[in-house]
């Protein structure tokens, strides 16, 4: 069932890549960030106040917000401090770089996973995920080569150093997820809740500072309704990522690679509305992550 909640997951990653491409053309990243993060926050906002005034209903229905001691909104401020330094880096990236240059890349972020599941939870992939493993890193090599032919040099463009680290740190976060649901037993709706408002704060300091007392670049501010809907596809894809994580029986280095599907979202359709080259081509490599992913899900 776990790999089957990570398909949604994928899903909704694929929607949720496509309109954040059209939020950042031409806009500050910060607002940005902070417009998709506070529409997250709005559209779980009920179960948290739900869980306050009617937490028998709120019960029956699935989404009550736990109440949880302070040193455990202390490991969730560490996520939001993760993500939010990746989702920085990952933004820039996708001004800079096609969309079907930066959803391969990011679809890399099984590697990290795959090394940190091995070592930190000791988990032992078979023959067939090796083989889907390496067959992913090689097919994002293969993007690597198309991207040279779209101007874009991976070995001295900083925006490709960029969208790395922010898969080094999606992929941390994603093993540290692992932590926050199995061990401190955190529901999704409570991570979720709690994760936007500490990662609100975080940018609010940010902005304070680089955006809130520059008229010029307020004005400069674009408002488009790719914003909120960022937020609430993202936290649509997270809920059933993390009722994935709750099963004691999911991997995190096979959930992580299922989540890569959604570059078949990206890749395809977003490669058409935003008409960027090479797409046929595209389809080369994407067919090896596929695979990839195909091997991983379904030989275990």
């Amino acid at each position: 069932m776990w790999m089957y909640l990570g398909l949604l997951a994928a899903l909704f990653l694929g929607l949720h890549n496509l309109c954040k491409k059209h939020a950042v053309q031409g806009n500050e990243i910060f607002p940005v960030l902070l417009g998709t993060v506070s529409a997250g926050f709005l559209l779980i906002l009920p179960f948290f106040l739900g869980s306050v005034f009617y937490p028998e209903a709120t019960k029956e229905i699935g989404f009550y917000v736990n109440d949880i001691p302070w040193s455990t909104h202390g490991f969730i401020f560490i996520k939001s401090m993760i993500m939010a330094a990746s989702w920085v880096l990952a933004y820039e990236a996708l001004k800079h770089l096609p969309i079907t240059i930066v959803t391969p890349i990011r679809s890399a972020g099984p590697f990290f996973t795959f090394i940190g599941a091995l070592v930190i939870y000791q988990e032992r992939p078979n023959f067939y995920q090796w083989i889907g493993f390496f067959l992913i890193i090689f097919s994002v090599f293969l993007y690597s080569r198309i991207g040279k032919k779209e101007g874009i040099n991976f070995k001295n463009n900083k925006w490709i150093y960029a969208i790395i680290g922010a898969t080094f740190l999606g992929a941390t976060s994603g093993l540290y997820d692992k932590y926050l649901v199995q061990s401190l037993n955190l529901n999704p709706q409570t991570l979720q809740f709690w994760f936007c408002w500490y990662t609100i704060l975080i940018l609010l300091v940010i902005l304070s500072i680089t955006w809130f007392p520059y008229k010029a670049k307020r004005q400069a501010f674009i408002w488009r309704w790719s914003i909120p809907a960022v937020g609430i596809l993202l936290q649509t894809a997270d809920y059933f990522y993390f009722k994935a994580l709750q099963d004691p029986d999911a991997l995190i280095m096979l959930l992580s690679a299922i989540k890569r599907s959604q570059i078949l979202i990206a890749v395809v359709v977003g490669g058409l509305i935003f008409k960027e080259k090479n797409k046929r081509k595209k389809l080369i490599p994407l067919a090896g992550i596929m695979l990839g992913v195909a091997l991983i899900m379904f030989f275990k």
